[in-house]
């Protein structure tokens, strides 16, 4: 299996970065390139083109060194672009840029399909993977922030539902709990009428806040005090009860003290979250990765079945609200630099420290 610590020393070991390429390994793209003496043509790990034999290939750690070398980036993985462009990713920004400017009509793929003159099937198809997405499931995602906006600014639910391009109290109703945690018109209350148990407690990554409700846990976040911590429980649920209760939340203190020195966890954690379906798959997908490792935006995007939706996978990981128990700080660029993290990018680095310094001391 490819070490991407054993890989990032000084010297590439080209034994590695030869397994690496047979298993078409994204993880690995960007970390170097490969290229190939026979068609003068570099790649990156994960090129989907037929392997080359062994002798043909030599590895370098940056495009520039292949280039240099004399070698030409490849046509079908485009190593040299930090993002492989997807063929039809016009097409869908187009697509997506007559949604929302329709977004208040009733949307149907027939509709969609004849504008764009093409099949209903073949649209549909390209749409959601470029962006992990129907174009359903697209238009709803806008409805709905329009919806929570409007809820926001104090408009009435009845008159904020069809604003947004509903078409029935009956649809919100049925959806936006899941989506909001609540009830829409909870949700406009700030929170008003629901109940947050919340503690802070101390963690190897400072002052952490757990929050939740009868159903489940609601927010985990890091911060640098607990002012700072309870202030910003207050900004996102302003009207609702909250209780400092440690001893109610003990137990999810405990796990979560265990799953940041990277023990397992052997509970489902009941949560209670904002979310939409595809931002549960994502997280579920996360869920699955084993303490201690760590996978790209494109392996997770392979993972839950929809390999071009890289875009949509790293903007599920930014809305996660759930710090450690949805492990969002697991995922990493492809080319094995850590990226973004909500609760800040040291935090993150120190996290994936605990984890495989656990993972090690079991080995």
């Amino acid at each position: 299996m490819f070490d991407i610590q054993t890989h990032n020393q000084s010297t590439l070991d080209e034994e590695q970065c030869w397994d690496a390429v047979t298993i078409r390994s994204a993880r690995m793209d960007g970390a170097f390139v490969f290229a190939v003496r026979s068609t003068g043509v570099y790649c990156r790990p994960s090129c989907p083109a037929r392997r080359p034999r062994r002798e043909n290939v030599s590895f370098f750690r940056l495009p520039a060194e292949a280039v240099a070398a004399g070698f030409r980036p490849c046509l079908r993985c485009h190593p040299d672009q930090q993002q492989v462009p997807s063929p039809h990713a016009e097409l869908v920004e187009q697509v997506r840029q007559y949604i929302e400017n329709n977004i208040d009509a009733p949307l149907r793929l027939a509709d969609l399909s004849t504008q764009f003159h093409m099949s209903p099937y073949h649209l549909q198809r390209t749409f959601k993977q470029v962006t992990g997405l129907s174009p359903r499931q697209y238009a709803e995602s806008l409805r709905l922030k329009q919806f929570k906006t409007r809820l926001q600014e104090g408009e009435p639910v009845t008159s904020a539902l069809y604003n947004a391009g509903y078409q029935s109290s009956s649809s919100v109703y049925e959806r936006t709990p899941m989506q909001l945690g609540m009830t829409p018109a909870t949700y406009q209350r700030g929170g008003k009428g629901v109940h947050l148990a919340y503690t802070i407690a101390d963690s190897p990554l400072g002052k952490v806040l757990i929050a939740a409700t009868e159903r489940g846990i609601t927010a985990i976040r890091f911060g640098e005090s607990r002012q700072a911590l309870e202030a910003e429980l207050e900004r996102e649920y302003p009207h609702a009860e909250r209780t400092y209760d440690a001893e109610h939340l003990r137990p999810w203190i405990e796990h979560l003290q265990r799953a940041l020195a990277g023990r397992t966890i052997e509970i489902d954690i009941p949560l209670d979250v904002q979310a939409t379906a595809f931002q549960w798959r994502v997280w579920r997908a996360l869920q699955a990765i084993p303490a201690g490792q760590t996978r790209s935006y494109s392996e997770v995007a392979q993972a839950i079945g929809q390999p071009s939706a890289v875009r949509a996978v790293a903007q599920a990981c930014a809305a996660n609200h759930i710090a450690v128990f949805i492990p969002c700080h697991r995922v990493v660029r492809n080319n094995g630099q850590l990226g973004g993290y909500r609760w800040g990018i040291e935090r993150k680095q120190r996290l994936l420290a605990l984890e495989q310094s656990k993972r090690s001391t079991c080995e």
